[in-house]
């Protein structure tokens, strides 16, 4: 049985130093959106604001919001001009509505997915579309795995058996769309490898930036041989050419509000 965990401090300066790929990534998603002139677009879990920034940049009127008071310190101080606020992807109204919501790599932080859902729907004018990526069924499954099968062997059973993420089905997320009235036009779940940038220790700085709930409270010296295990165990599935890889697989989803 899974346990579900409590929110994570973010460090926003790793987050932008060595995990941009986060972002980039979402340039294509920021694309997809087509933002138009005068929109009014909410991003939902913005992080440090990068793509709020590129949607505003294309003549939208960009409001970003995300629960991590790092992330949204380090956005607001990036692009001042842009309105950044404190709110939780479960809980957040507006006085205006949305002419689009977007989200990319946020929403499998949300266990209550369902409060997510209704939140958005709420937010969005009549007509309004809905364009999200987050991590699909599957997602960085080896790197999990190694995770949780290492911290059993380190007698740490209760932690390998927290719940950090909510990685759904395409059929799965859909239905509860669908459920919420959501028209869903396009929806694809699909394998997307990603590179990570620190040649050396590429495995270790993902866990210590996404799944630092996994150690904590640990003491440091056996948190350092757990992360070298871990990393010592995908060696021969995710590194090669000197480079490793998280096998990500992601959900990408367009979809319209229709009442």
């Amino acid at each position: 049985m899974s346990i579900a965990v409590e929110n994570k401090k973010w460090d926003a300066k790793l987050y932008d130093d060595k995990h941009s790929f986060v972002f980039k990534y979402g340039e294509d998603l920021v694309h997809l959106l087509d933002p138009k002139l005068g929109e009014e677009i909410l991003d939902v879990g913005c992080g440090t604001g990068y793509l709020t920034n590129l949607i505003a940049e294309a003549g939208a009127h960009a409001t970003g919001i995300d629960n991590s008071q790092e992330m949204i310190h380090k956005a607001k101080k990036e692009y001042p001009s842009i309105n950044f606020e404190v709110l939780s992807a479960t809980d957040f109204h507006f006085e205006k509505k949305f002419d689009a919501i977007f989200s990319n790599a946020a929403l499998h932080w949300v266990l209550e997915k369902e409060k997510t859902i209704d939140c958005m729907y709420e937010n969005l004018k009549t007509n309004g579309r809905l364009v999200l990526e987050m991590g699909g069924k599957g997602n960085v499954e080896s790197i999990v795995s190694a995770i949780r099968n290492t911290l059993i062997k380190f007698g740490a059973k209760e932690k390998a058996n927290i719940n950090i993420w909510y990685f759904p089905s395409l059929s799965e997320y859909t239905l509860l769309l669908e459920a919420k009235g959501f028209r869903v036009k396009y929806a694809s779940h699909y394998d997307r490898e990603t590179e990570l940038k620190d040649t050396a220790n590429g495995i270790k700085d993902w866990i210590k930036m996404f799944g630092g709930s996994f150690l904590k409270n640990m003491d440091e010296n056996i948190v350092e041989k757990l992360l070298t295990e871990i990393q010592d165990s995908l060696r021969a599935t995710n590194f090669r050419d000197g480079k490793w890889y998280a096998d990500y697989k992601r959900l990408r989803v367009v979809a319209i509000k229709q009442h």
